[in-house]
Protein backbone atom coordinates (compact mmCIF):
# COMPACT_ATOMS: atom_id res chain seq x y z
CA UNK A 1 0.00 0.00 0.00
CA UNK A 2 2.86 2.25 1.02
CA UNK A 3 4.39 1.73 -2.20
CA UNK A 4 1.11 2.35 -4.42
CA UNK A 5 0.81 5.64 -2.35
CA UNK A 6 4.53 6.84 -4.04
CA UNK A 7 3.85 5.78 -6.86
CA UNK A 8 1.02 7.92 -7.09
CA UNK A 9 2.66 10.86 -5.58
CA UNK A 10 5.83 10.29 -7.94
CA UNK A 11 3.19 10.48 -11.16
CA UNK A 12 1.59 13.93 -9.84
CA UNK A 13 4.65 15.41 -9.27
CA UNK A 14 5.91 14.58 -12.75
CA UNK A 15 2.53 16.25 -14.82
CA UNK A 16 3.75 19.73 -14.43
CA UNK A 17 6.95 18.69 -15.96
CA UNK A 18 5.24 16.86 -18.82
CA UNK A 19 2.98 20.05 -19.12
CA UNK A 20 5.62 22.31 -19.56
CA UNK A 21 6.86 20.26 -22.44
CA UNK A 22 3.83 20.57 -24.51
CA UNK A 23 4.44 23.30 -26.91
CA UNK A 24 3.61 26.64 -26.21
CA UNK A 25 1.05 28.60 -28.41
CA UNK A 26 2.40 32.13 -29.43
CA UNK A 27 2.46 34.67 -31.56
CA UNK A 28 5.43 34.07 -34.62
CA UNK A 29 6.08 37.18 -36.70
CA UNK A 30 7.86 36.73 -40.20
CA UNK A 31 11.17 38.89 -40.12
CA UNK A 32 11.05 41.47 -43.59
CA UNK A 33 12.95 44.13 -44.51
CA UNK A 34 10.38 46.85 -45.62
CA UNK A 35 10.32 50.60 -46.27
CA UNK A 36 8.94 52.41 -43.51
CA UNK A 37 6.95 55.68 -44.33
CA UNK A 38 6.49 58.40 -41.40
CA UNK A 39 4.17 61.02 -41.54
CA UNK A 40 4.53 63.79 -38.87
CA UNK A 41 2.12 66.39 -38.55
CA UNK A 42 1.87 69.33 -36.45
CA UNK A 43 -0.52 72.66 -36.16
CA UNK A 44 0.79 75.96 -36.79
CA UNK A 45 -0.07 79.40 -37.18
CA UNK A 46 0.66 81.55 -40.28
CA UNK A 47 2.54 84.50 -40.37
CA UNK A 48 3.93 87.91 -42.36
CA UNK A 49 7.22 87.46 -43.52
CA UNK A 50 7.93 91.32 -43.16
CA UNK A 51 5.66 92.62 -40.63
CA UNK A 52 5.72 96.85 -39.45
CA UNK A 53 4.57 98.58 -36.71
CA UNK A 54 2.99 101.55 -37.68
CA UNK A 55 3.04 104.43 -35.22
CA UNK A 56 2.84 108.41 -35.56
CA UNK A 57 6.09 110.37 -35.15
CA UNK A 58 4.55 112.72 -32.80
CA UNK A 59 1.99 112.80 -30.54
CA UNK A 60 -1.74 113.32 -30.43
CA UNK A 61 -5.59 112.66 -30.32
CA UNK A 62 -6.43 110.33 -33.18
CA UNK A 63 -9.47 111.93 -35.06
CA UNK A 64 -9.76 109.22 -37.87
CA UNK A 65 -9.06 105.49 -38.51
CA UNK A 66 -9.94 104.20 -42.04
CA UNK A 67 -8.93 100.74 -41.90
CA UNK A 68 -9.88 97.90 -40.34
CA UNK A 69 -8.33 94.45 -39.04
CA UNK A 70 -7.74 92.14 -42.56
CA UNK A 71 -8.11 94.85 -44.86
CA UNK A 72 -5.48 94.97 -47.67
CA UNK A 73 -4.20 98.04 -48.38
CA UNK A 74 -1.79 100.02 -51.20
CA UNK A 75 1.15 102.30 -51.06
CA UNK A 76 0.04 106.26 -49.71
CA UNK A 77 -3.21 105.05 -48.60
CA UNK A 78 -4.07 106.79 -45.66
CA UNK A 79 -4.56 104.27 -42.25
CA UNK A 80 -5.21 106.83 -39.76
CA UNK A 81 -5.27 110.84 -38.73
CA UNK A 82 -4.59 112.75 -35.02
CA UNK A 83 -5.45 115.91 -34.05
CA UNK A 84 -3.89 118.37 -36.48
CA UNK A 85 -4.67 122.10 -35.50
CA UNK A 86 -1.46 123.21 -34.00
CA UNK A 87 0.27 121.63 -36.89
CA UNK A 88 -2.01 123.90 -39.64
CA UNK A 89 -1.15 126.84 -37.62
CA UNK A 90 2.30 126.60 -37.28
CA UNK A 91 2.07 125.63 -41.07
CA UNK A 92 0.27 129.34 -41.52
CA UNK A 93 2.48 131.09 -39.80
CA UNK A 94 5.54 129.52 -41.67
CA UNK A 95 3.67 130.81 -44.47
CA UNK A 96 3.96 134.08 -43.23
CA UNK A 97 7.18 134.31 -42.29
CA UNK A 98 8.72 133.32 -45.58
CA UNK A 99 6.37 135.86 -47.39
CA UNK A 100 7.74 138.67 -45.26
CA UNK A 101 11.21 136.83 -45.38
CA UNK A 102 10.97 137.55 -49.14
CA UNK A 103 9.95 140.96 -49.15
CA UNK A 104 12.60 141.89 -46.76
CA UNK A 105 15.30 140.14 -48.94
CA UNK A 106 13.45 142.31 -52.26
CA UNK A 107 13.88 145.63 -50.51
CA UNK A 108 17.60 144.57 -49.44
CA UNK A 109 18.08 143.52 -53.02
CA UNK A 110 16.56 146.84 -54.46
CA UNK A 111 18.94 148.57 -52.03
CA UNK A 112 22.24 147.15 -52.51
CA UNK A 113 21.57 147.43 -56.40
CA UNK A 114 20.84 150.96 -55.56
CA UNK A 115 24.07 151.17 -53.97
CA UNK A 116 25.98 149.78 -56.42
CA UNK A 117 24.90 152.57 -58.89
CA UNK A 118 25.60 155.29 -56.61
CA UNK A 119 29.20 153.90 -56.00
CA UNK A 120 29.98 153.72 -59.57
CA UNK A 121 28.45 157.51 -59.56
CA UNK A 122 30.67 158.55 -56.77
CA UNK A 123 27.44 159.77 -55.51
CA UNK A 124 28.15 157.29 -52.21
CA UNK A 125 30.61 155.53 -50.46
CA UNK A 126 31.89 152.14 -50.62
CA UNK A 127 31.12 151.76 -46.78
CA UNK A 128 27.50 152.61 -47.94
CA UNK A 129 27.68 150.06 -50.81
CA UNK A 130 29.03 147.07 -48.63
CA UNK A 131 26.45 147.45 -45.63
CA UNK A 132 24.05 146.90 -47.85
CA UNK A 133 25.32 144.07 -49.62
CA UNK A 134 25.57 142.94 -45.45
CA UNK A 135 22.05 143.60 -45.35
CA UNK A 136 21.07 141.33 -48.86
CA UNK A 137 22.88 138.55 -47.47
CA UNK A 138 21.45 138.51 -43.56
CA UNK A 139 17.96 139.02 -45.89
CA UNK A 140 18.88 136.01 -47.71
CA UNK A 141 19.71 133.95 -45.25
CA UNK A 142 16.42 135.06 -43.51
CA UNK A 143 14.19 134.05 -46.52
CA UNK A 144 16.30 130.10 -46.46
CA UNK A 145 15.66 129.71 -42.76
CA UNK A 146 11.79 130.43 -43.24
CA UNK A 147 11.88 128.00 -46.30
CA UNK A 148 13.34 125.58 -43.63
CA UNK A 149 10.55 126.23 -41.30
CA UNK A 150 8.18 125.68 -43.61
CA UNK A 151 9.34 122.80 -45.12
CA UNK A 152 9.48 121.07 -41.30
CA UNK A 153 5.81 122.44 -40.61
CA UNK A 154 4.81 120.75 -43.92
CA UNK A 155 6.26 117.47 -42.66
CA UNK A 156 4.71 117.87 -39.24
CA UNK A 157 1.28 118.76 -40.40
CA UNK A 158 2.07 115.37 -43.27
CA UNK A 159 2.92 113.34 -40.01
CA UNK A 160 -0.44 113.23 -38.36
CA UNK A 161 -1.43 111.20 -41.21
CA UNK A 162 -0.35 107.88 -41.28
CA UNK A 163 0.11 106.45 -44.75
CA UNK A 164 1.54 102.88 -46.02
CA UNK A 165 4.31 102.52 -47.29
CA UNK A 166 4.01 99.88 -49.59
CA UNK A 167 1.19 96.99 -50.08
CA UNK A 168 0.08 95.66 -46.88
CA UNK A 169 -2.60 93.72 -45.17
CA UNK A 170 -3.70 95.38 -41.76
CA UNK A 171 -3.43 92.38 -39.36
CA UNK A 172 -4.34 94.19 -35.97
CA UNK A 173 -5.31 97.69 -34.72
CA UNK A 174 -3.74 98.59 -30.75
CA UNK A 175 -5.74 102.37 -30.89
CA UNK A 176 -9.02 103.54 -31.40
CA UNK A 177 -10.66 107.11 -32.25
CA UNK A 178 -10.21 109.50 -29.67
CA UNK A 179 -7.07 108.18 -27.86
CA UNK A 180 -4.31 110.16 -27.63
CA UNK A 181 -1.31 108.16 -28.31
CA UNK A 182 2.67 109.36 -28.09
CA UNK A 183 5.16 109.45 -30.61
CA UNK A 184 6.69 106.12 -31.88
CA UNK A 185 3.26 104.19 -30.11
CA UNK A 186 2.06 101.79 -32.04
CA UNK A 187 -0.87 102.22 -33.84
CA UNK A 188 -1.59 99.40 -36.44
CA UNK A 189 0.12 96.19 -37.52
CA UNK A 190 0.82 96.02 -40.95
CA UNK A 191 1.72 92.82 -43.00
CA UNK A 192 4.35 93.68 -45.78
CA UNK A 193 3.91 92.23 -49.15
CA UNK A 194 2.53 89.06 -50.22
CA UNK A 195 5.35 86.70 -49.04
CA UNK A 196 3.70 83.99 -45.95
CA UNK A 197 5.07 82.00 -43.08
CA UNK A 198 3.67 79.16 -40.91
CA UNK A 199 5.05 78.99 -37.75
CA UNK A 200 5.38 75.64 -35.97
CA UNK A 201 6.36 74.99 -31.97
CA UNK A 202 8.63 71.49 -32.66
CA UNK A 203 9.25 69.29 -29.98
CA UNK A 204 12.80 69.16 -29.65
CA UNK A 205 12.76 65.18 -30.24
CA UNK A 206 11.05 65.74 -33.62
CA UNK A 207 14.10 67.22 -34.97
CA UNK A 208 16.49 64.39 -34.14
CA UNK A 209 14.35 61.98 -36.38
CA UNK A 210 14.24 64.71 -39.64
CA UNK A 211 16.19 64.22 -42.56
CA UNK A 212 19.23 66.37 -43.11
CA UNK A 213 18.37 68.02 -46.04
CA UNK A 214 15.05 70.21 -45.68
CA UNK A 215 11.97 68.36 -46.14
CA UNK A 216 9.33 69.58 -48.26
CA UNK A 217 6.39 70.96 -45.79
CA UNK A 218 2.46 70.54 -47.32
CA UNK A 219 0.63 72.88 -45.67
CA UNK A 220 -3.55 72.86 -45.72
CA UNK A 221 -5.94 74.07 -43.61
CA UNK A 222 -7.42 72.36 -40.54
CA UNK A 223 -10.88 71.62 -42.20
CA UNK A 224 -9.65 71.44 -45.64
CA UNK A 225 -6.60 68.10 -46.18
CA UNK A 226 -7.39 68.50 -49.40
CA UNK A 227 -6.05 72.38 -50.41
CA UNK A 228 -2.57 72.14 -49.30
CA UNK A 229 0.39 74.16 -51.12
CA UNK A 230 3.77 73.49 -50.40
CA UNK A 231 6.34 75.26 -48.26
CA UNK A 232 10.13 74.66 -47.49
CA UNK A 233 11.63 75.18 -43.92
CA UNK A 234 13.79 78.43 -44.01
CA UNK A 235 14.37 78.84 -40.27
CA UNK A 236 14.99 76.85 -37.33
CA UNK A 237 15.28 78.65 -34.18
CA UNK A 238 19.05 77.49 -32.25
CA UNK A 239 17.26 78.31 -28.77
CA UNK A 240 14.96 75.79 -26.87
CA UNK A 241 12.08 76.31 -25.42
CA UNK A 242 12.83 76.33 -21.69
CA UNK A 243 8.68 75.86 -20.61
CA UNK A 244 7.74 73.76 -23.57
CA UNK A 245 10.73 72.09 -24.61
CA UNK A 246 10.25 72.75 -28.43
CA UNK A 247 11.91 74.94 -30.80
CA UNK A 248 10.25 77.47 -33.46
CA UNK A 249 10.41 76.42 -37.07
CA UNK A 250 9.38 78.28 -39.95
CA UNK A 251 8.68 77.49 -42.83
CA UNK A 252 8.13 79.49 -46.11
CA UNK A 253 4.75 79.38 -48.16
CA UNK A 254 4.67 79.20 -51.58
CA UNK A 255 0.99 80.55 -51.35
CA UNK A 256 -2.19 81.21 -49.14
CA UNK A 257 -5.01 78.58 -48.86
CA UNK A 258 -8.29 80.38 -49.83
CA UNK A 259 -10.24 81.74 -47.40
CA UNK A 260 -7.17 82.25 -44.91
CA UNK A 261 -5.64 85.22 -43.42
CA UNK A 262 -2.65 85.99 -40.82
CA UNK A 263 -3.32 84.14 -37.41
CA UNK A 264 -5.00 81.16 -38.88
CA UNK A 265 -4.37 77.83 -37.61
CA UNK A 266 -2.57 75.88 -40.74
CA UNK A 267 -1.36 72.03 -40.03
CA UNK A 268 2.19 70.82 -41.81
CA UNK A 269 2.85 67.13 -42.76
CA UNK A 270 6.23 66.10 -43.62
CA UNK A 271 6.43 62.37 -45.05
CA UNK A 272 9.66 60.57 -44.42
CA UNK A 273 10.75 57.34 -46.07
CA UNK A 274 13.21 55.56 -44.51
CA UNK A 275 15.75 52.54 -45.55
CA UNK A 276 14.11 49.15 -45.68
CA UNK A 277 14.00 48.43 -41.77
CA UNK A 278 12.51 45.32 -39.90
CA UNK A 279 9.44 46.47 -37.81
CA UNK A 280 8.51 44.68 -34.94
CA UNK A 281 5.59 45.10 -32.52
CA UNK A 282 6.17 45.74 -29.30
CA UNK A 283 5.55 42.72 -27.78
CA UNK A 284 8.35 41.10 -29.60
CA UNK A 285 11.38 43.15 -27.50
CA UNK A 286 12.76 41.47 -24.78
CA UNK A 287 15.96 41.67 -23.06
CA UNK A 288 19.07 39.95 -21.47
CA UNK A 289 21.57 41.53 -19.59
CA UNK A 290 23.05 43.18 -22.27
CA UNK A 291 20.35 44.98 -23.73
CA UNK A 292 17.18 44.38 -25.98
CA UNK A 293 16.37 41.06 -27.29
CA UNK A 294 14.26 38.88 -29.17
CA UNK A 295 13.32 34.92 -28.90
CA UNK A 296 13.87 33.42 -32.40
CA UNK A 297 12.41 30.70 -33.68
CA UNK A 298 14.00 27.86 -34.92
CA UNK A 299 12.13 26.69 -37.83
CA UNK A 300 13.27 22.60 -37.43
CA UNK A 301 12.77 22.11 -33.68
CA UNK A 302 10.43 25.03 -32.76
CA UNK A 303 12.56 25.54 -29.85
CA UNK A 304 13.40 29.16 -29.08
CA UNK A 305 16.79 30.92 -28.28
CA UNK A 306 17.51 34.68 -27.07
CA UNK A 307 19.36 37.03 -29.66
CA UNK A 308 20.52 40.48 -29.12
CA UNK A 309 18.83 43.24 -31.69
CA UNK A 310 19.98 46.91 -32.20
CA UNK A 311 16.71 49.17 -32.13
CA UNK A 312 16.59 52.23 -34.18
CA UNK A 313 13.32 54.28 -32.24
CA UNK A 314 10.50 52.93 -30.32
CA UNK A 315 7.14 54.48 -31.67
CA UNK A 316 4.05 53.76 -30.66
CA UNK A 317 2.45 50.35 -30.71
CA UNK A 318 6.12 48.80 -32.86
CA UNK A 319 10.05 48.82 -32.46
CA UNK A 320 12.09 49.75 -35.76
CA UNK A 321 15.34 47.83 -35.68
CA UNK A 322 18.68 48.61 -36.96
CA UNK A 323 20.54 45.46 -36.96
CA UNK A 324 20.44 41.72 -35.60
CA UNK A 325 17.79 39.65 -38.00
CA UNK A 326 17.52 38.72 -41.55
CA UNK A 327 14.90 37.83 -43.91
CA UNK A 328 12.97 35.14 -43.17
CA UNK A 329 13.52 34.27 -39.50
CA UNK A 330 10.69 33.74 -37.60
CA UNK A 331 10.62 35.79 -34.16
CA UNK A 332 7.72 35.57 -30.67
CA UNK A 333 5.49 38.62 -30.96
CA UNK A 334 3.20 38.03 -28.04
CA UNK A 335 3.79 35.89 -25.27
CA UNK A 336 7.66 36.43 -25.47
CA UNK A 337 7.33 36.90 -21.84
CA UNK A 338 6.39 33.51 -21.07
CA UNK A 339 9.63 31.98 -22.59
CA UNK A 340 13.14 30.49 -22.19
CA UNK A 341 16.03 28.97 -24.09
CA UNK A 342 15.05 25.84 -25.39
CA UNK A 343 11.46 26.33 -25.41
CA UNK A 344 8.91 24.61 -28.11
CA UNK A 345 6.54 27.09 -29.27
CA UNK A 346 3.60 26.48 -32.21
CA UNK A 347 1.92 29.62 -33.48
CA UNK A 348 -1.19 30.70 -33.00
CA UNK A 349 -3.90 29.71 -35.36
Amino acid sequence: MGQTRLVAVLALLALPVQAAEQPLTVQIVPVTHSTDTRRLSLTGEIAARQMLMASFPASGRIVAMSVSRGDHVTAGTELARIDSVQQEQALRSAEAALVTAQATAAKARDDADRQDGLLEQGATTRSARDAAADTLRAAEAGVAQAQADLDRARKALADTVLTAPSEATVTDKMAEVGQVVGAAQPVLSLAIGDRYDAIFQVPEVLLTVLPPAPPQVMLFPVDRPDEAVAGTPRMISPLVDPHTGTVKVTVAMSSLPGGLRFGDAIVGTVEETDAPRVILPWSAITADAQGPAVWVVDPATHAVSLRRVQILRYETGRVVLSGGLEDGEEVVGLGSSLLYPGRIVRGEK
